[in-house]
């Protein structure tokens, strides 16, 4: 079967590339934000808004 272009070229782009380092993130993986938000809104069934359930009366 023929090949457009020689297979001796491939990957030439890639290895003239330089390498450059990730960047660092500065927010959660969304994988694990999407975990929280769960959690969040359906184990512990928090009302969307500002305002944090408030604490029991202490003995």
């Amino acid at each position: 079967m023929p090949t457009h272009g020689s297979l001796t070229k491939a990957g030439k782009v890639r290895g003239q590339t330089p390498k450059i380092q990730g960047k660092e993130r500065d927010s959660p993986i969304s994988r694990l934000r999407n975990k929280n938000n769960y959690s969040k809104r359906f184990e512990k069934r928090r009302a969307p808004g500002q305002r944090k359930p408030e604490r029991g009366p202490r003995r």
